[in-house]
């Protein structure tokens, strides 16, 4: 799995703090940018449950070589734009697919894994070599065929987004990837995504009786 962070805006917590402030004062937030004390202003506004100012800020990754499992649970997340690898015009000709950990760490399932994959793609490859078109073959790929994905999501979702994603409940490569784009958006917007990742981080966990009892640290 790789993750990269493709574009984002540029000084997003003060632009995002100079939003809210701009709705109280009489100045434009392009003259309030220059001063704001944008972990102050954020934490107020953020902190009233006024998240609406943090939807100017915008990330856009790459991310390669995740699941076809992983990014139909993804695409449920709808305040969000998607481009995903076609496999109507890209042909797959190498046996590219993710394997769960719980099928690494057993021998004999890693066995039948492997060759049911293997199994798969030579008949894939087969009906591409008959003329059928891949838009059809397509229809013998797993789940855990890999697929490359570029996201866009502005800061207001993707902290819904991490809220769940990253939580340990969550389904392990999905977590995975969202604990890495958390690790990008920290980096470059610190003071919205302070608090950012599952409920146990601000907080009492939500799941109750379903509650993994493990709090994440923040």
């Amino acid at each position: 799995m790789i993750v990269k962070l493709l574009a984002y805006t540029q000084n997003a917590d003060a632009i995002c703090a100079a939003a809210g402030n701009s709705c109280y004062s009489e100045r434009p937030s392009y003259e309030i940018v220059e001063d704001i004390d944008s972990g102050k202003v954020l934490s107020r506004i953020v902190g009233m449950g006024h998240h609406s100012v943090i939807e100017h800020a915008v990330f856009t990754f790459s991310v390669e070589g995740v699941s076809r499992a992983l990014t139909h649970q993804l695409v449920r997340h709808r305040v969000a734009s998607f481009s995903q690898q076609s496999q109507r015009y890209v042909s797959l000709t190498e046996p590219t697919y993710v394997t769960p950990h719980t099928v690494e760490g057993d021998e004999e399932a890693r066995r039948v894994f492997d060759e049911t994959m293997d199994a798969i793609w030579r008949a894939y490859s087969k009906l591409e070599g008959m003329g059928i078109p891949a838009e059809d073959a397509r229809y013998l790929l797993p789940n855990g065929c890999t697929t490359n994905i570029t996201i866009t999501m502005n800061a207001r979702e993707l902290l819904h987004f991490f809220s769940l994603r990253c939580c340990n409940r969550a389904q392990w490569e999905i977590r995975e990837m969202a604990d890495r784009m958390l690790e990008h958006c920290m980096e470059v917007s610190p003071i919205i995504f302070r608090n950012a990742g599952p409920p146990c981080v601000r907080g009492p966990c939500p799941e109750g009786k379903l509650s993994c009892g493990k709090p994440r640290r923040p």
